[in-house]
This record gives structure tokens, C-alpha cells and sequence, in this order.
């Protein structure tokens, strides 16, 4: 908890209260767009907590929201996102959402107009009251509360932070009443058995369910591991590998996290030879299994096992203990032979070690064989990665290569967006650190990827965001917040200037139902007028250089943009116009 002694400050507000609770849990930074509805916190934060933790002041409830969602997937903490009665939660809703679907801790702190009907304000209290708040986010948040007093702010706030970060993390909502905040308090009130209190321990598995895993994969003669969110735990990500080698197992990784080094032999990820073959699937903390085992015809809807019928499935991880009511984003019921709740970094060591001790099995050749086949692979992606080299726009691949060469050399992280594959495909990311997992829905990335950044902050490393063109045009103001936090980022822009995932699923329609492939990009393209990016980040305080089109001069322009972020300590754009990938197959 903060220290009252030495500046004379002293609780005086019931909204002191709850900065006590946000220093006490070692929050560093608070994401918000200004709002009259937390004008107490907000000053408390600023006069009573002297900027700790640190506002991180956003354009858009939205972008806050995503700011935390990126910090807590490098952290594995939460930092606060401090949003607006009624409208400020009604903006940031999706990116709650989408804190829920990728398991991340996020604390939303929101308010209300005064629930005590006699000290609101005329029409604006009003309209920024509602019965109750919660119920906006209730379907895709794990817990939401809204107390009704300042002596329960302090249980109130520790049961929220208790829930968010128990795996499987995810986003809580509080509701602050803005009179509670502003009431004077007529005597201090400790939070600090709140704060001491002890964390939850993670689950465990039954020990005789991991004997029988033990067995089954001990004696199977051609397993795979499938791996999801693993690689969240520096833990389990190190020994989904060790479990790997020591079987000599493929790993396809589903990336909702980095679980296997992109460049490791056993990673055989995008290839379906080993499902095809596979005896045994191991899936570790997998959030849609039937999505990994099953191959769905995007024309006929129709699905396909990748693996064959007998092939025996074990499920590893938490998924069981998180679910949503409202939202259907676990996927299809996926029948297993053996279900498992454990947190992957606790059951992954004691697996390991029981198969080490079945004295009968034995693997020989197994790990070689899929080595060599695996230099195959690589050599047919590095191939490809060359066709149309220069053509332009540039297509994926050379972005990608290019990109690369110019940051190999440096302490990098990638934020999201992976072109396609290609930077996955090509680049050496050998730890979660370099990569905290793939990139989400529309207007997700650039706020991710600010707050990736921010997790960064001071250590030295180059922050690198392959940035989609449709995501900045829904949050283009984030670039703001980057330029005066000043955040080390290189910013390429993957830009076909179209909303082009949508565009595909108009040519494939169009394509089933014998309709004009040619009015395909009505409502999709972007080129007429064409956003000038480099203009844009260069109004809100970045260098910045483009569109270039031309491959052949994209090297130098990363080159000049990373000498920038060094020296001058301000993010870089380069806008880079990209092929739109697909469209010459629909013509």
C-alpha cells in the first residue's frame, strides 16, 4: 500500500481508497479516456497516488481496453483500463470480448452516476446510470461487481483480481458509484489484509489420470502434440519441448501463444501428414480441439477428421473451467478418450517424468525420421517465399523477409499480425518473449500492440507490429498515445488497401452462386481515396516514410526507420502496400 508518511497525504476520498488498492497490487499503469463520471479517481490517482499508477491516456475507451489486453499477455498481470459511465463501457465492450476469447487478465474499472438519486446532476447522471452497468459485459466477463459502499471496496476489488488472474485468466468488470468516489471520508480505511491476502494456487491433475496419459503416449507408435495457449508459462513452454524431444513427437501449435520454437525440428505446424498418421493427439490447453482435428470446406460447410478414426485423443488443460453463457467461442464439442483439467505447467513435468519411467516403450529412429522430413518442409517454404520476388505490390512473403533482415540482428518482439504465416514461416521465434501470440479480430492489433510495447518499456527491445490497414482505420488515434508515451515501435504496415478478408468471402460467394467476381470489392476497397498512413502517423508525432510499393525499397526505408526509433526514441511508420494475396485464383 501506498506510504501516507513523508508527504503529508492522508486518505480523504473515498476514490483514495481505491488507489490505495491499485498501488497495493502493484498496478503500473491505468489505461483511460478522460470521463466526468471517474473525475474522483481521477484525481486521486494524479494528487493522492502522484501518478502511480501511471495514466496511459487513450483516444478511445477501446484502445485502453486492448492497451491492457497486450501488457498482460507479455506480463501475465493486469494493469487497469478505467472507462466511462454507460457510454465509455458500451465503447469498449468488443475489446472486452476479445480479453475474454484470448484469456487475458484485464481490470475494468467503470462508474456510475450516483446510484443515491438526490446528488445526480440533471440529464447527464441520468443518462450515465444504469441498472445495473454489469449487465452490458456480464456475458463475457468472468466476474462484475459494483459495491455498494467504500468499506467494500477493498473486498470487492480483491475478489475481482483474485478472479481475472486465475487461470483461465480473463476480464472483470468494477463499477465505481462517482458519489462514492467524491464522499469525504469521515475515517482512513485499510485495505491491508486486502492486499496480503493470499492467491489462489493453480489446479493440479488427478494423479492417476496422468498415470494412464503416461501410458497411452508412452506406447504410442506415432503421436503429436497440439498445443494452444502453453506457451503463456515460460514453464510449460519449455517443457512441451523437453516432452517433445524426449518422445520425438511433431508439435503442431494452434499459436493462441508461441508453444514451440518456429525454427525447432519438431515443429511441424500448417502440416496435416502427421495428424494423418497420428495414433495418439495429446492436446495441451487447447481452447477448440474439433477446430485442430477437423478440416471445414469454407464453400460446402462440410468437415473432415484429420486424424484417422482410431486415433486415441487426450485433452490437457483448463478450458473445462471457463466458459460463457452468451458467447460460443469453445468451438464444437470435441469427444476425447481422456480429459485432464490440469494447468499445463504443473502437469507437464509430472507427465514427462512418468513416461520416463515406462522401462517398455521405445521410439527408436522416430525423432531422426521426423527431423529430416522436417528440413524438407522448411526447404519447400523457403522456396516458395521466392516466388513473385519482385513483383508489385510485393507480396507477403518478401514483406516478411525483408522485415526480418532488417531486425534479425536485433533484440526484437512481434506484436501480432505474422503476414499471413510468413513471418512464422521464415523468422527465428525461439521464445514466447518474441511472440505473445497470434493477432485477433478488427480493431484489436494496434491497441494490442501499444500495450505489448508498453510491457516493453525500458528494457531496450524493438517492438515490431506487421499493422493491418482496415485495424488502424477503426483506432487511428492509438498512434497518439504510442508517439507521447514514446514507445520503441516500428510500425509496418501490411496494407492492401482493401478490407480484403472480406473481400475473399464475397469472391467465394459469388464464385458458388455464378455471380460478377468483378463487383466483389464493392463496400471492400479502400484505394479510392487511399489512406496515406505515413501523413497520419507523421500528424500525431512519428517518422514515418511511404506507401512504397516497390520491393526493392523497403530495406533501406526499415533501415532508416530503426536508426529513428534508436536515436530519437519515437516510433517509426512505414507504409507498405502489399497484394491483395488471393485474387488472381477468383478471376
Amino acid at each position: 500500500m501506498r506510504s501516507t508518511e513523508g508527504d503529508g497525504l492522508a486518505q480523504r476520498y473515498g476514490s483514495d481508497v481505491i488507489v490505495d488498492l491499485l498501488q497495493g497490487f502493484g498496478l503500473e499503469y491505468a489505461a483511460l479516456n478522460p470521463g466526468a463520471s471517474y473525475r474522483g479517481l481521477h484525481d486521486s490517482l494524479v494528487n493522492y497516488g502522484g501518478n502511480h499508477p501511471e495514466i496511459v491516456t487513450c483516444t478511445h475507451e477501446e484502445v485502453a481496453v486492448a492497451i491492457a489486453h497486450g501488457y498482460a499477455k507479455v506480463t501475465g498481470r493486469p494493469m487497469a483500463a478505467i472507462v466511462h459511465d454507460v457510454v465509455g463501457l458500451l465503447h469498449c465492450t468488443m475489446a472486452i470480448y476479445y480479453a475474454h476469447v484470448d484469456r487475458v487478465p484485464v481490470l475494468v474499472l467503470g462508474a456510475t452516476g450516483p446510484v443515491d438519486r438526490s446528488k445526480r446532476r440533471p440529464y447527464i447522471d441520468w443518462i450515465h446510470t444504469a441498472l445495473v452497468q454489469g449487465n452490458a459485459v456480464r456475458d463475457f466477463v468472468k466476474w462484475d461487481d459494483q459495491p455498494a459502499s467504500i468499506a467494500d471496496f477493498g473486498g470487492s476489488f480483491a475478489r475481482g483480481f483474485r478472479i481475472a488472474t486465475q487461470e483461465p485468466a480473463g476480464p472483470v468488470y468494477i463499477c465505481y458509484d462517482a458519489g462514492l468516489q467524491e464522499d469525504e471520508l469521515e475515517a482512513p480505511v485499510s485495505v491491508a489484509a486486502e492486499i496480503a491476502g493470499a492467491r489462489p494456487t493453480s489446479v493440479q491433475a488427478d494423479p492417476s489420470a496422468l498415470e494412464h496419459a503416461a501410458h497411452l503416449i508412452a506406447h504410442a507408435e506415432r503421436p503429436v502434440i497440439v498445443a494452444e495457449y502453453a506457451g503463456r508459462h515460460p514453464v510449460a513452454f519449455s517443457e512441451l519441448r523437453r516432452l517433445a524431444e524426449m518422445l520425438g513427437a511433431p508439435v503442431i501449435d494452434l499459436q493462441g501463444r508461441l508453444n514451440m520454437a518456429t525454427r525447432h525440428p519438431l515443429n511441424f505446424t500448417g502440416s496435416e501428414a502427421v495428424l494423418a498418421d497420428a495414433d495418439l493427439v495429446l492436446s495441451v490447453d487447447v481452447g477448440d480441439l474439433s477446430r485442430a482435428l477437423n478440416r471445414l470446406d469454407r464453400s460446402t460447410h462440410q468437415t473432415q477428421s484429420r486424424v484417422p478414426t482410431d486415433c486415441k485423443l487426450i485433452d490437457l488443460g483448463i478450458m473445462e473451467l471457463r466458459s460463457s453463457k452468451w458467447s460460443e467461442d469453445l468451438g464444437k464439442y470435441q469427444p476425447v478418450d481422456l480429459s485432464i483439467v490440469a494447468e499445463p505447467a504443473l502437469a507437464l513435468p509430472a507427465l514427462r517424468e512418468l513416461i520416463a519411467e515406462d522401462a517398455s516403450a521405445t521410439w527408436p529412429g522416430r525423432r531422426a525420421r521426423l527431423e529430416e522430413e522436417n528440413a524438407k518442409l522448411r526447404a519447400e517454404v523457403q522456396k516458395k517465399s521466392r516466388e513473385h520476388w519482385d513483383d508489385k505490390p510485393m507480396w507477403p512473403a518478401r514483406l516478411a523477409s525483408e522485415v526480418w533482415d532488417a531486425i534479425k540482428d536485433e533484440d526484437w518482439v512481434l506484436t501480432a499480425n505474422d503476414l499471413e504465416d510468413w513471418a512464422w514461416k521464415l523468422w527465428d521465434i525461439d521464445s514466447p518473449v518474441r511472440w505473445p501470440g497470434r493477432a485477433l479480430g478488427t480493431a484489436t492489433q494496434i491497441g494490442i500492440s501499444i500495450g505489448v510495447a508498453l510491457a516493453h518499456r525500458g528494457d531496450g527491445k524493438l517492438i515490431v507490429d506487421l499493422q493491418p490497414d482496415g485495424d488502424l482505420l477503426f483506432d487511428p488515434g492509438a498512434l497518439w498515445t504510442a508517439a507521447h508515451l514514446k514507445l520503441p515501435m516500428l510500425l509496418v504496415m501490411y496494407n492492401n488497401r482493401a478490407y480484403y478478408n472480406d473481400w475473399e468471402h464475397q469472391l467465394r460467394v459469388a464464385e458458388k452462386r455464378g455471380t460478377d467476381k468483378a463487383k466483389a470489392n464493392i463496400g471492400m476497397d479502400l484505394s479510392d481515396p487511399a489512406p496515406d498512413f505515413a501523413m497520419l502517423a507523421k500528424s500525431f508525432g512519428w517518422y514515418s516514410e511511404g506507401p512504397i510499393e516497390d520491393p526493392k525499397d523497403v530495406a533501406e526505408a526499415l533501415k532508416r526507420a530503426i536508426d529513428v526509433i534508436k536515436k530519437e526514441g519515437r516510433p517509426a511508420l512505414i507504409d507498405t502496400i502489399v497484394r491483395k494475396r488471393e485474387l488472381a485464383r477468383f478471376r
